[in-house]
């Protein structure tokens, strides 16, 4: 089981707030001996920013807001979970990760989409915009997005 330190629940309420800049968290183990998750960083500039903060020897936990739609009336956040396992995370860390997402999932509880990462290519914009926009249901855009 995982602990989570500081206010995990204020910083997943500030992104999900459409009021507020604050698009996307990170939590991050806070050394490699123990199982306690703390939001290491949060910020404005969306998945490219969020990207820039995982590290490859480093397991971490992203939620992200994303507004999509096909024009101004059907624009709506919608929200991602990333699980973040660099390519050069511990075995024991890997292990672990699969039962610490149910944890953090009981104080992440909404999303859309769920995407696992080991590499940086595994979160493309493109790509996760795509997956964001299928979640959404209809696609009324001559369907552009394939």
């Amino acid at each position: 089981m995982v602990q989570l330190e500081g206010d995990v629940a204020a910083a997943y309420e500030d992104v999900r707030n459409d009021k507020t800049p604050t698009n996307w968290l990170l939590l991050e183990y806070v050394d490699e001996k123990t199982d306690v998750l703390k939001v290491t960083s949060t910020g404005t500039g969306g998945l490219s920013e969020l990207r820039s903060n995982l590290k490859e020897d480093k397991a971490a936990f992203g939620y992200l807001r994303m507004v999509v739609g096909n024009d101004e009336l059907s624009r709506r956040s919608k929200f991602v979970l990333v699980s973040w396992c660099g390519p050069k995370v511990k075995v024991m860390r890997k292990a672990k990760l699969s039962v610490h997402i149910a944890d953090v999932k009981n104080v992440i509880k909404n999303f859309a989409v769920e995407v696992s990462a080991s590499t940086l290519e595994d979160l493309k914009d493109a790509d996760v915009t795509l997956l964001v926009r299928k979640a959404m249901g209809a696609n009324y855009d001559g369907q552009a997005s394939k």
